[in-house]
Formats: structure tokens, C-alpha cells, sequence
């Protein structure tokens, strides 16, 4: 079969861990919730009980939570200075508060969240921003994972490797500890009333962690799909994905340079109602192009003038092979080939088994189709069908590396893998 001999799997394994963990801002709440006014009276006892404290039993409590805590998190104090700050309650009763009630109060409206300890999985896999000192022939890549903690809520974390000239990947170390970034929400309304996340610049790239921050997203940040921008000469990585928040989603994209600064912000327009969007790596004839799915089953081409509103777009790719019967959607943005734009995209067929596969589209025209694979690239091996959602193998983006596209895939959306495919034999197994 052509998976067999086209693709090459590494056996390069990335499993959730929950000895990760992330502080979270925690409030004792009533069931279901009411902040108002039960809730506020609860956080009023706790604050109020602290305050009753003698000197030297809030340094004790203070002493026991850093014993227990430093090793595990930046800054413990400051974060729960943090908290404190953030908090009107505690405020609108004490106006002078000293460093350590104030520290001890933080640490009762924190928690930590192991936010990979379900699942690491749907990966995309774009060029570090940072290529110095690399050797020839190699290349530096990030990695963005979604994980799941408690609750079944989804983040964004990432990874950073090393790609060799035979395709072979390596993974960076990852770092003990894991953090959130400081958020800067900007002005209603101006730029599309974008927040931007910050994360400190001594912080390595797999310590970085990027958390549900408004309320569309509450529920989760998913399936991002990163690409690297060129526009004219400017390099961008963009990431779409899906906003959650248990009831409603939503495409949004996020904006970087560098991985350590981002901009989150809101896409608008008919077609951003759905997800699985995925942008091109460039300008088409002016405009900026994503390929989408607006109907649960086809993908469509999208166009638009600046970025942030898309509106419906032309179905290009309909299922047409018994392994996407029930759906087809895209794996990723297009990657740049000489003979086309090659599109991995993903099709569910019997006992809703998920595999992935390939289509070429037209360098000046996408909407015409030139190829595809009639079979799929990727299918769940035997050893790849137990999870999560068993029978399931996903990505969210692959790059191209020499004469190889290197696609990192998830397993059951539990855990990660990385395979090789060698363009030539993958060109040649397309039918028009």
C-alpha cells in the first residue's frame, strides 16, 4: 500500500505529562457558581480569616506555601502579589496590607492546573524564527501543541527541534517548569480589540503556555495552525484556530515574530463562524487566502482584502474516495511547491476512522484542483488506534524540509508522532 513505502514514522513519541502544571486563578465558589453575592461573601471570610492572623503565623502559613512551591513555579511571590492586586474584594476591606498578607491572600486564590495531563496532541510545525548557528543543511523548527488538562480545556504549548539534512527529528529537551504570559488587553474596538500576550524573555520556548484568556475562549484555545507569512520579505507567523467556550466557537488568529510576543484577536465575517480555517503562506494576486470548511463535509477557498474578515468562500474539494465519505478538512496551511500548492488535508470514512492525504492545487488559480491522493498518506496503524478517540490520526500543519515534507501527527488525540514523506514519490502517487 503507498503508505507503507512513501512514509517513514520516527517513532518520536511526545506524551502529555502531568507534572506540568501552570498556576490558575481559583474562587471558591458556590454550585452551580454565583459570584454575586454568595461567592463575594465566601472570598470576603477567606480574606477576612487571613487578616485575624497573628504576624507570625502569616509568615509561617506564607513560609509553608514557598517550601511547597517555589521549585515549581517563576516568581511564586510576585504571582501571588499578583493575585492580591487583582482582587477588588481584598482592596475595597484593607487599604494597607503588608507584603506577607498580601502574599498569603494570593496564595488562597490560586491553583495549580496541569494543563497536558489528557491529552498532547494535533500539532503544527513551522520554522524557529531564530536560525543562527544552525548547521548547513539542518533546520531549527518550533512546534505548537494543543494540550488538555482538567475539564477537558485546551491550551497552546510548544516545543522546539531540530531538523537534519535526512530528514531526521530531534526534540529539544523540555524545560522543568511551565508559565502563562503577562496579557495587555487593548482598547475596545481598536484593532479588532486584540489582547497581546507577553511571556518573559528568559523563559524557554517549551516553558511557554498560552491559557484561555476572554470568554469565547473559556473552554478552550484548539487546533492551532500555524504558517510562516511572507509578505514581501516581511516574515510573520500566523496561527488560526478555534476559540471555545463550551457551547459556541469561533475562528481567531494569533500574531508573532518571535514566539515570545503575541497578538490574539477575533476574525469576523461569515466564514470565521466555523473552524479548521488555515491561511496561505503568501498573498494571492493581492489578497490573503485561506482554505476552510464552511458545511461540515467540503472545502472551500477564501479570500479577503485585510485579513480579519472572510466572508463565504467557493467549494473547491468535495469528498470523492471511500476513506473521506463522511468529511474532508484541511491539515494545515498549503506549502509551497514547484509544481503546486500541495494541501494535506484529513478524510473520515468507515467506523469513523480519520486519515490523512494529500491534494495539489493550482500555484496561480487554488480553486483548480490538480491532483489528489486516492488513497490515504497516513491511516492508524494497529499500534496507533488506542486512545482518547481511537482510529483517529491528525495534524494541524506540516513543513517542507529539502525534498521532504516533515509532518508531525497526532495518535487518538492523546499523543504525538513524527513521520517523512519524500515529495517525489508522494507527487507521483497523486492522480489527476
Amino acid at each position: 500500500m503507498y503508505q507503507a513505502t512513501s512514509v517513514n514514522r520516527q517513532a518520536l513519541y511526545l506524551c502529555p505529562d502531568p507534572t506540568r502544571v501552570v498556576m490558575r486563578h481559583f474562587r471558591p465558589s458556590t454550585d452551580p457558581p454565583d459570584l454575586h453575592p454568595t461567592d463575594m461573601r465566601r472570598m470576603s471570610h477567606i480574606v477576612h480569616r487571613v487578616l485575624e492572623l497573628d504576624p507570625q503565623t502569616v509568615r509561617q502559613q506564607l513560609a509553608d506555601v514557598v517550601e511547597a512551591f517555589q521549585g515549581r513555579h517563576r516568581h511564586l511571590l510576585a504571582t501571588l502579589e499578583r493575585r492580591t492586586d487583582t482582587m477588588e474584594i481584598a482592596h475595597s476591606m484593607h487599604t494597607s496590607l503588608t507584603d506577607t498578607q498580601r502574599q498569603l491572600i494570593g496564595a488562597y486564590f490560586l491553583h495549580e492546573y496541569s494543563f497536558q495531563a489528557a491529552a498532547l496532541f494535533n500539532p503544527s510545525i513551522v520554522a524557529h524564527p531564530d536560525q543562527s548557528g544552525v548547521p548547513g543543511g539542518k533546520r531549527r523548527f518550533v512546534l505548537s501543541l494543543r494540550a488538555v488538562g482538567e475539564g477537558h480545556i485546551s491550551s497552546l504549548t510548544f516545543r522546539s527541534g531540530l531538523l537534519a539534512a535526512d530528514g531526521t527529528v530531534t526534540v529539544d529537551p523540555m524545560a522543568r517548569l511551565a508559565s502563562t504570559p503577562s496579557l495587555q488587553r487593548r482598547a475596545p474596538g481598536a484593532a479588532q480589540d486584540c489582547i497581546d500576550v507577553v511571556f518573559e524573555p528568559d523563559s524557554d520556548i517549551s516553558e511557554r503556555v498560552i491559557f484561555p484568556v476572554t470568554e469565547a475562549q473559556s473552554n478552550g484555545i484548539e487546533d492551532a495552525r500555524f504558517v510562516e507569512f511572507d509578505d514581501g520579505g516581511r516574515k510573520t507567523f500566523y496561527a488560526t484556530y478555534t476559540a471555545y467556550d463550551g457551547r459556541a466557537i469561533r475562528s481567531e488568529l494569533l500574531e508573532t515574530t518571535d514566539f515570545e510576543h503575541f497578538t490574539m484577536m477575533p476574525l469576523t465575517g461569515s466564514a470565521a463562524r466555523n473552524k479548521g480555517m488555515a491561511l496561505f503562506p503568501r498573498r494571492l494576486n493581492g489578497q490573503y487566502a485561506m482554505i476552510g470548511r464552511q458545511d461540515n463535509e467540503n472545502l472551500y477557498l477564501i479570500y479577503s482584502d485585510d485579513l480579519y474578515s472572510w466572508q463565504e468562500g467557493v467549494a473547491i474539494l468535495r469528498p470523492q474516495f471511500p476513506w473521506e465519505f463522511v468529511q474532508i478538512g484541511n491539515c494545515g496551511s498549503p506549502i509551497d511547491l514547484d509544481e503546486g500548492w500541495l494541501l494535506l488535508t484529513h478524510g473520515v470514512g468507515p467506523m469513523r476512522r480519520y486519515s490523512i492525504g494529500a491534494v495539489l492545487l493550482d500555484k496561480q488559480d487554488p480553486s483548480k484542483v490538480l491532483a489528489r491522493s486516492p488513497e490515504p498518506l497516513v491511516c492508524p496503524e494497529p499500534s496507533e488506534r488506542e486512545g482518547y478517540v481511537p482510529n483517529v490520526v491528525y495534524t494541524c500543519g506540516a513543513m517542507r524540509h529539502g525534498d521532504r515534507i516533515i509532518l508531525p501527527y497526532a495518535i487518538c488525540d492523546t499523543y504525538c508522532n513524527f513521520a517523512t514523506i519524500e515529495i517525489p514519490a508522494l507527487l507521483a502517487a497523486m492522480h489527476s
